[in-house]
């Protein structure tokens, strides 16, 4: 019976450790050296650099503040927002009383540089994971006339930048279009720095 138990054990622990080895880490070491090979932006985090020094990521959202700059979704990431090491959603839902209170506050804040418009949703609600770094057009294009105002551009001059700043649809139906806030910073940056 020993001998039984022996000759069932060896063939068990040699394939798992052979699984082990393969799948633990000869398959991790071959995907990492693929995305290294073929998509080295992406695979290192699709880190935006300003003069070689590191101003954000594509993928994660950063806070504005300022009227001179497009601002994104609220995020409830972290103590403060967008810490990346603390990414998840506020868990409110839409009964609680203190989300119902702050998109008002949100709406009402908002709504003072609106000009009569509805805001648009996705600039008073926070995403899944708190660091959505996309908004849609139509909150950008909500944004335009603070931001004309602020860095003394006509109207039509950041419309057509935002415009030229969507990212449409994979495949022209494959998710919704979207704005990233960095990049278009960036290129509002670019197109007329601020004073």
């Amino acid at each position: 019976m020993l001998t039984d138990l022996k000759t069932a054990l060896r063939p068990a622990i040699v394939l798992s450790g052979l699984f082990a080895a393969l799948l633990g880490i000869a398959y991790p070491l071959a995907l990492t050296g693929l995305g290294q090979l073929l998509f080295p932006h992406q695979a290192n985090g699709s880190l935006i650099r300003d003069g070689g020094r590191v101003i954000g990521s594509e993928l994660i959202g950063q806070k504005f503040t300022s009227d001179a700059y497009f601002h994104g979704r609220p995020s409830a990431a972290g103590a403060d927002g967008y810490d990346a090491s603390a990414s998840a959603g506020s868990n409110l839902g839409p009964a609680s009383k203190a989300l119902v209170e702050r998109v008002k506050a949100d709406m009402n804040a908002m709504a003072a540089t609106g000009q009569g418009r509805a805001v648009p949703v996705d600039l008073v609600t926070t995403s899944g994971s708190g660091l959505d770094p996309d908004i849609s057009p139509e909150a950008a294009f909500y944004q335009v006339d603070r931001i004309a105002r602020a860095r003394g551009l006509p109207k039509d001059v950041v419309r057509d930048l935002v415009k030229s700043e969507q990212d449409n649809p994979l495949l022209d139906f494959l998710g919704e279009p979207r704005v990233n806030v960095l990049a278009l910073n960036r290129a509002l940056d670019r197109m007329a720095p601020v004073r």
